[in-house]
């Protein structure tokens, strides 16, 4: 049963970081509040005052700027899903989007809410690190920019200051001849594997390979280790790589065993995962090319 809070309805980010440095660890914002309110009710987690966001106006609105998708922290998952924009220019997003949790839980769930909370078995966190993507941090008169391979710290926990407001995912639309791929496994609506690969290549090379892994530990890891073997090959060295390739990135994920199986059995599903993911997007940048 959800314990007696205050609604606090700041207009703008500035009065919202204001009430998080005033209330301190009594506050939490809110937004879609799909795990938040989950964990309240659960008892595990209890705030004398939860901070509405979603009607600051700055924090719901979504366009291409100069080349870089710019996303409001409290835009939903089904927004993103449906959003021609994201289809057209990021089609690998709006299908990661599609198949966050279920229907009722995109409708209200938000992009900015999911990376914050850094439940370890999510998928945006693990895909958008291979679009090199950024998050917008804000609080009462400062902002930064943070990658989001560097925005996860644990398990539940991200590089975020107590007033600090996350109010903006960066994207930047993928260069000529690159594809994004993202390869998962699981059970239900909890993926125990993700795997995200970028890839630009011609016919003849490939130019660059990004890697990002995540689910299977606390944190999605970016594997630049393994995207070096791969990166500036032929196809047919990269392809002689692979399996050298596979077993690095399961070995670097960092899994652990729980629920969703094994650290050994997920270490290897890494580097499965890694081949199909690999497959499809070097096949589509071509296509694209």
């Amino acid at each position: 049963m959800l314990q007696p809070f205050r609604l606090e309805e700041p207009p703008s980010i500035g009065e919202a970081s204001q009430l998080l440095a005033r209330y301190g660890d009594s506050a939490k914002l809110y937004a879609g509040g799909t795990e938040l309110l989950l964990v309240m009710k659960e008892g595990l987690l209890q705030y004398e005052h939860l901070i509405n966001i979603k009607l600051i106006p700055e924090l719901t609105r979504m366009a291409i700027q100069d080349g870089v998708l710019h996303i409001g922290a409290a835009i939903t998952h089904r927004t993103l899903e449906q959003s021609p924009l994201v289809q057209r220019h990021f089609p690998t997003l709006a299908g990661v989007e599609a198949n966050v949790a279920n229907v009722r839980v995109r409708e209200v769930g938000t992009l900015g809410g999911n990376l914050c909370f850094a439940e370890p078995h999510a998928d945006p966190g693990t895909l958008l690190q291979v679009y090199d993507a950024t998050v917008q941090l804000e609080r009462h008169g400062s902002s930064r920019q943070l990658p989001v391979e560097e925005l996860f710290v644990d398990s539940f926990e991200v590089d975020i200051e107590e007033d600090e407001l996350l109010t903006s995912i960066q994207v930047p639309v993928l260069v000529p001849n690159t594809a994004v791929a993202y390869r998962k496994f699981g059970f239900l609506e909890r993926p125990s594997v993700g795997v995200a690969v970028a890839v630009t290549a011609t016919p003849e090379q490939l130019h660059t390979v990004k890697l990002a892994v995540g689910c299977v530990g606390p944190i999605p890891r970016r594997m630049r280790e393994v995207e070096d073997l791969l990166s500036g090959k032929g196809i047919d060295d990269a392809r002689g790589a692979m399996e050298t390739a596979m077993q690095m990135a399961g070995q670097a994920a960092d899994a652990v065993t729980d629920l969703h199986g094994s650290a050994e059995y997920k270490a290897y599903l890494v580097g499965v995962l890694l081949r199909q993911a690999f497959e499809e997007a070097y096949e589509t940048a071509l296509v694209t090319a």
